[in-house]
């Protein structure tokens, strides 16, 4: 049935918007998380990939969290010597999250998750006033 394809699509995308959600948490969870011995590296900030794939329960494309990567951008430096990772000319790294695009990552993320909820009560609605016909 049509309706049973759709909720397991919205689904599929809600679990990966959800996937996307905890780790832009987790990032700005650690945005201030610098390393703990001179010269360390701090948090390195996380990226979710996503992927399509055939769900052949279904015969339909749904999207995943594909993959949890790292951000491979340098390190911004302050100088702050009385740190404990300080370096020898008196530098700390800080994590590179940006706290903004975060934001924006985590508006988009809930923006996607609510649309596919919206799809999900939907059907789900179709289906209960079905299955009250059928009655």
């Amino acid at each position: 049935m049509d309706l049973d394809r759709a909720l397991r699509i919205s689904a599929a995308g809600m679990q990966a918007q959800s996937t996307r959600l905890r780790v832009v948490a987790e990032n700005l969870a650690n945005a201030d998380s610098t390393g703990q011995s001179p010269g360390a590296d701090p948090y390195r900030r996380k990226t979710v990939s996503f992927a399509n794939t055939l769900d052949r329960s279904v015969g339909a494309s749904t999207v995943r969290a594909n993959r949890i990567g790292t951000d491979a951008e340098a390190f911004p430096q302050r100088y702050d010597p009385s740190h404990p990772a300080a370096d020898t000319n008196g530098y700390v790294k800080l994590p590179n999250v940006d706290t903004a695009i975060e934001a924006m990552d985590m508006r988009e993320a809930q923006g996607t998750y609510s649309a596919n909820l919206a799809v999900l009560e939907t059907t789900r609605g179709m289906l209960t006033r079905t299955i009250q016909a059928l009655g």
